[in-house]
């Protein structure tokens, strides 16, 4: 039987990356997001075309309700899951310096980065017990999609880090918890990759990263992530749970 991923944020970006290289590992995939459902099927249908089998699980991951319905849409059409990718993330609606942002802006992107994930992942983790009581064959394990902004201060969007901190830390708390299980977590951090996200900013990035920004010099593709992802999911690392694995092109390295 094919394995399963759950991959929120899955139709764009760093997410749709990630759904692209592991359905070319013979995954099937469980892709979330909030779009309508027309506005992704030409996304679905892509991932047809290339032989990947994806169903689209529409639902915020910062709503209780919605993250019990996305597990259920993921347990009637394959009746398992095998791995998590926690890569939804928004930034904030506006950049604004810490010593002006909103509590109604910190409230929504902590609510959808870090609170959300928190406890899809439990309900996952349960999930994943579950399954390997019943087949102690069974292999799971959860990746969680973090930033450089992890670390790196951006005053302007402090929400934004702090939530990324915050899953940082959600990583390490899992792994823990989950060691007894056997199932490993891990934390992926990309640095500046070419997103909608991202978009904005383009031409910001362009001149620092020919100004020498990153040791490899050209902006980080989600297909960087992607294969990242994969590499763990498919159990390479198994030793390495509560690591983080760095995909920014050596732009965190200090230098001199």
């Amino acid at each position: 039987m094919k394995k399963v991923a759950l991959i929120t944020g899955g139709t764009r970006g760093i997410g749709l990356g990630i759904a692209r290289e592991l359905g070319t590992k013979g995954y099937s995939l469980a892709l979330n997001g909030v779009r309508k459902e027309e506005e992704v099927k030409s996304v679905l249908l892509d991932l047809e075309r290339n032989n990947i089998e994806a169903i689209y699980c529409r639902g915020s991951v910062g709503i209780a309700g919605d993250r019990k319905d996305i597990l259920q849409m993921v347990r009637e059409k394959y009746g398992q899951l095998n791995v998590l990718v926690n890569n939804a993330g928004i930034a904030p609606r506006e950049r604004n310096d810490i010593l002006k942002a909103s509590e109604h802006s910190y409230d929504e992107v902590m609510g959808i980065n870090l609170k959300g994930p928190y406890f899809l992942t439990q309900s996952v983790s349960n999930w994943f017990i579950e399954q390997q009581e019943l087949n102690p064959e069974f292999r799971s394990c959860i990746i969680n999609i973090t930033s450089i902004s992890s670390t790196v201060a951006s005053t302007n969007r402090g929400e934004y880090c702090l939530s990324k901190a915050g899953l940082s830390m959600m990583t390490k708390l899992f792994a823990v918890r989950l060691g007894e299980y056997g199932i490993p977590v891990y934390e992926v951090r990309p640095g500046i990759v070419a997103t909608d996200m991202t978009s904005g900013v383009k031409e910001k990035y362009d001149k620092l990263i020919n100004e020498g920004l990153c040791i490899t010099k050209r902006w980080g593709q989600p297909e960087d992530v992607g294969r990242v992802v994969t590499c763990l999911a498919e159990g390479t690392m198994p030793y390495s749970t509560g690591q983080v694995v760095m995909v920014d092109g050596g732009l965190t390295l200090p230098r001199l």
